[in-house]
């Protein structure tokens, strides 16, 4: 008899989504066949799939442990997710040869359905990153007497989502900070810097709008910049590997001596990007942005504030509570348009009040009947007594201004 053969093995997922990607999230259900295609007639011990989810970090330094002596010191560390083992052909031993227990297959193609369930405790976002990855796969395993294993895998995606849609993603981020340039015994004046962002959680593909002042009183030509950075550590044994990269970045005008440059929500746009990893033990991933002054000859005046690269994005009615201050700060031009150029006064104290009512209410009261109504005789009288009186005086001008004590001083003249 001439037997047949293996003309393929491939793993196909059922899909959640329109995409036809697989992808899902902790506690869902995954499924999916394995598709065996043969010519002609086999025999099979089993055909079985393994399901596995973990984390791994790898690195290596080298150390010298004396004038010629030189060692490697690796570090690894793993973090198991889940573990799931099925057979959908045979039975569970396959190291030997015997005849007993095949199963014959025909020809043509055959498919064989798995499923199982992701655990429903947080799992890592799918990611590659230099020293470590978090990785899902399915694999699949075809034993025969007299042949080595055919084996596959195939990997999917998980997606640990985050709702950026949370109060505490929804907070703006800002932060002010100054720097003075110094040679020798000459002091210029400070560089300084404001920025402010909505909030601190985005979606990739969303813009991020920059709100910032930056004050040059130097004598010094400088450049204003922003960019996003994406920040990889991995720990092991104690030990941490750390790599930033460079995501995103914009330049402003130069801006020289004694100038001030105004950013009105300058756009800066988050490619495609892996969302932040924070509830791993051994691998985790985070983003910040970076606005800047690039000061040529002196270390830069940087302020870096934190983000959330989420997977849920912003709701239609978020971008309106997300932040009060914050809108309320970026929108005030819009109200002069409704507000009067004068405050008109108020009504006169006679128009309201007659003078009736303010002779009734000075009429005295019993300690008896302030008890019946739930007050004690002098307290309720203190409030009648002052119920009706006449307010103070108008003015359009505040006979009594106090100082801003918020004013910014301007650079010094030269």
């Amino acid at each position: 008899m001439v037997l047949g053969k293996v003309k393929s093995l491939t793993i196909s997922f059922d899909c959640l989504n329109d995409s036809n990607v697989p992808v899902y999230s902790s506690g869902d259900a995954v499924s999916g066949r394995v598709s065996l295609e043969v010519t002609g007639e086999i025999r099979v011990k089993s055909l079985k799939i393994h399901a596995r989810g973990h984390a791994k970090v790898r690195w290596t330094e080298s150390r010298n442990a004396g004038s010629n002596t030189a060692y490697t010191q690796n570090y690894t560390e793993e973090v198991e997710y889940f573990n799931h083992k099925d057979i959908l052909i045979g039975h569970e031993r396959d190291d030997d040869n015997s005849e007993e227990g095949l199963h014959t297959i025909h020809s043509g193609r055959h498919e064989y359905a798995f499923s199982f369930e992701l655990p429903q405790t947080p799992l890592a976002t799918s990611f590659e990153g230099r020293h470590g990855s978090v990785r899902y796969w399915v694999k699949a395993e075809l034993h025969r007497p007299w042949f080595l294993p055919v084996k596959l895998k195939k990997e999917f995606t998980v997606f640990e989502h985050i709702d950026i849609n949370t109060p505490s993603l929804l907070s703006p981020q800002a932060g002010t900070k100054e720097k003075t340039l110094c040679c020798w015994f000459c002091t210029s004046g400070p560089i300084s810097l404001s920025a402010k962002i909505e909030r601190k959680g985005y979606t990739p593909g969303e813009s991020i709008q920059i709100f910032a002042e930056i004050e040059n009183c130097s004598s010094r030509v400088v450049v204003p910049k922003a960019a996003i950075y994406q920040t990889q550590a991995f720990y092991a044994k104690g030990k941490m590997k750390e790599v930033k990269q460079l995501v995103a970045n914009l330049r402003g005008e130069s801006l020289s001596s004694g100038k001030t440059e105004t950013w009105n929500g300058k756009q800066l746009k988050i490619p495609p990007v892996s969302p932040s990893i924070l509830d791993c033990s051994i691998i985790r991933v985070e983003y910040s942005l970076m606005v800047y002054v690039d000061i040529p000859g002196a270390m830069d005046l940087f302020l870096n504030l934190p983000l959330v690269i989420g997977t849920i994005p912003l709701h239609p009615f978020g971008s309106r509570t997300s932040s009060v201050s914050s809108q309320c700060s970026m929108n005030m031009n819009w109200l002069g348009l409704t507000l009067p150029e004068r405050p008109e006064a108020p009504p006169s104290y006679a128009e309201v009040v007659t003078e009736e009512q303010r002779q009734s209410s000075l009429a005295p009261v019993g300690v008896c009947d302030d008890f019946e109504r739930g007050l004690p005789g002098p307290l309720f009288a203190y409030i009648q007594e002052f119920r009706f009186l006449p307010p103070p005086l108008y003015s359009e001008i505040d006979p009594n201004p106090e100082q801003s004590t918020n004013e910014r001083p301007s650079c010094p003249s030269r």
